[in-house]
């Protein structure tokens, strides 16, 4: 983080603090990825928000409890160990109930901050937007509605008063979980603002019109290293999760001259909290607005299959059926990093895959002319191929031609050219009104 004393869901950190890393592993659920690149994403996590960790505790959890969530001998284990490395924040890798989180802090006499609220903080502390602020302002707050019980203990007390003071016999606990909620109130209709702003600015972009190109994938997957090198941008791209939250957008030029916007958006991640889902819904549902959808996956991790398919999962919850979604290329980045067994395995993978796929290093500038060639296919699939008779002398409507379309055939001969050429329907129009040129049958 840039400040010190940053202030953020209730956790205040010094300017490098330390942490206890908490893993728990449920023995009665499966999962895909390596407990290893679990801890490893985890780390990261805490990272993110410049907390050194101390050290990684395992965790087993054969049945969960209700109030505590880790059995009575693993509390006593970790309280141990918590008393001897005196953490400034113990970290659980999951989602912890406000009554689990509220008795493990009791026990444990330290600052307990579960997944939800890790990468809360992560987002409070990169929203640069007043739209993203916004998101993230909703999102905490409701993490924090739930949790007043455990945040405000101090004030369980009864006071009277009028008015927007609450009437007698108002707890203070009340009070503030109802200026919560009008808070929360006030925050979703400026969300629903943005929304409406959001959709006037994309049915202007609809009229002029530009393709939409959206990058999504897995947080750290290279999507804004990727961004910089399609559009000559300088977008903040570190080895962080969560590096880029704020949707930024460019001008790019596809291949015949094809001009589109392309758009780099916050990344996924395995579990990623409900609040934050429905926070930034309204950033989110843009993607399903794209007319093309490339999904960056970073080849190089070994549950890149695992990480893929949380992205697929996202996505569906959009809307976006994937594997019958005709506007999605897979771009499997960090190809640099791979051995020969590597990409053979991505290979065969491939051929199980209905989407086109495309092998990338954004980092060393490999692979984009495959992925803006992949791109053009897709935005150009609505175009239509049209023959014009130009006169010679008429070099504005030539030129017209070669900046918005994709040259085919030409002809010359004295008077006349004649140019095939392929273009959108409403460019085809265009052209048409402007120039007074029809096409040849």
């Amino acid at each position: 983080m840039n400040n010190k004393n940053k202030f953020y869901l209730g956790v205040q950190y010094k300017e490098r603090d330390t942490a206890y890393l908490i893993q728990p592993i449920d023995k009665n659920k499966s999962s895909r990825r390596a407990l290893t690149d679990v801890i490893e994403e985890a780390e990261g996590l805490a990272r993110a928000i410049d907390l050194d960790v101390l050290k990684t505790q395992n965790a087993n959890c054969s049945r969960i409890q209700s109030g505590s969530y880790f059995s009575k001998g693993i509390r006593e284990q970790i309280a141990l160990e918590i008393t001897q490395l005196e953490p400034d924040v113990v970290i659980v890798n999951t989602a912890l109930s406000p009554v689990q989180q509220r008795n493990l802090e009791r026990e444990w006499n330290a600052k307990i901050i579960d997944r939800t609220g890790l990468i809360l903080e992560i987002f409070g502390d990169r929203a640069q937007t007043k739209e993203g602020r916004l998101q993230v302002e909703l999102a905490a707050l409701e993490y924090q509605k739930s949790r007043l019980v455990r945040s405000w203990t101090h004030l369980e007390r009864q006071r009277g008063g009028a008015g927007f003071m609450g009437g007698p016999g108002e707890r203070q606990i009340e009070i503030d979980r109802r200026l919560l909620s009008q808070r929360i109130t006030k925050l979703k209709k400026e969300l629903s603002n943005v929304r409406r702003t959001r959709d006037l600015g994309r049915k202007s972009r609809e009229r002029v019109p530009f393709p939409i190109v959206s990058l999504v994938g897995y947080t750290n997957a290279g999507k804004s290293t990727l961004f910089n090198k399609i559009t000559d941008a300088d977008v903040y791209a570190e080895d962080l999760l969560f590096a880029t939250l704020d949707p930024t957008m460019r001008k790019v030029l596809l291949k015949g001259n094809k001009e589109a916007i392309l758009s780099d958006t916050v990344g996924f991640i395995s579990d990623l909290p409900t609040h934050l889902v429905e926070s930034f819904r309204a950033t989110l549902e843009q993607i399903t607005y794209a007319d093309v959808i490339v999904h960056v996956i970073d080849a190089a991790r070994e549950d890149y299959e695992a990480q893929r398919d949380d992205v697929i999962s996202i996505l569906h919850d959009l809307g976006i059926e994937y594997e019958q979604d005709a506007r999605i290329i897979e771009v499997y980045n960090k190809c640099d990093l791979l051995d020969e067994e590597q990409l053979l395995s991505l290979q065969n993978l491939w051929r199980r895959s209905s989407v086109p796929c495309c092998l990338a290093s954004a980092y060393l500038g490999k692979g984009i002319e495959d992925i803006l060639e992949e791109a053009s296919s897709i935005a150009m699939r609505d175009s239509i191929e049209n023959t014009y008779r130009i006169d010679v002398k008429d070099g504005k409507a030539l030129a017209w031609l070669y900046a918005h379309g994709e040259v085919q055939k030409r002809t010359d001969s004295e008077d006349n050219i004649d140019i095939t050429v392929r273009l959108d329907v409403s460019h085809a129009n265009k052209f048409t009104k402007e120039f007074g040129y029809t096409c040849n049958e």
